[in-house]
């Protein structure tokens, strides 16, 4: 785990800043975990986002203090982890797309069922497969176990792209990830 972790007040920022910031950060979930390699920042005023339509019981927690998961499922399928952003009732957030396994990587293997590495967190429903993330963390403080995250330790080569798997706002380039990464969910073009 890198020295520096990063608090609360990392994530009371425009989603736009802290996209990009989070690309080589350490994310662990009870010891499981890796360097985040791709994300997607979602604003409440994009039409892709849960929170632009105003708040509901699923998506509750993405109106509540920066620095907190907002975790759903996707098609009823998978569970997805977004960070809150910004600041209390401005509902932005930080869909975690891919982390490159470094802790935990026999965990992994058994929850996802598969051998290779690459496989195990790249995609946001893999990603939180391989960790065990369920609705369970949903408004969990992400400063607090069993969440541990740690800043990067150098200034990575960010690739900027739009986002992928949506149907609105889709020229949007708020999709970041660490350049020629082997674990993404997706290259970028």
């Amino acid at each position: 785990m890198p020295s520096v972790p990063i608090h609360s007040d990392f994530f009371a920022r425009s989603v736009h800043k802290v996209a990009p910031d989070l690309i080589g950060a350490r994310l662990l979930f009870h010891g499981v975990g890796g360097i985040i390699v791709e994300v997607e920042a979602y604003h409440h005023t994009d039409p892709a986002a849960h929170s632009f339509r105003g708040p509901t019981p699923r998506n509750a927690a993405m109106f509540g203090p920066p620095g907190f998961a907002y975790v759903y499922r996707s098609y009823g399928l998978h569970w997805c982890l977004n960070f809150v952003c910004e600041r209390e009732g401005s509902a932005a957030a930080v869909l975690i797309r891919a982390i490159e396994p470094t802790e935990g990587i026999a965990a992994m293997r058994r929850r996802r069922g598969v051998a290779d590495l690459r496989l195990l967190c790249s995609g946001p429903g893999r990603l939180c497969q391989a960790l065990g993330i369920t609705g369970a963390q949903n408004a969990a403080p992400l400063n607090r176990p069993p969440f541990a995250l740690g800043r990067r330790d150098a200034t990575p080569d960010i690739a900027i792209g739009v986002r992928i798997g949506i149907t609105r706002a889709v020229e949007q380039p708020w999709r970041y990830g660490l350049r020629g990464s082997r674990y993404l969910s997706k290259p970028f073009p």
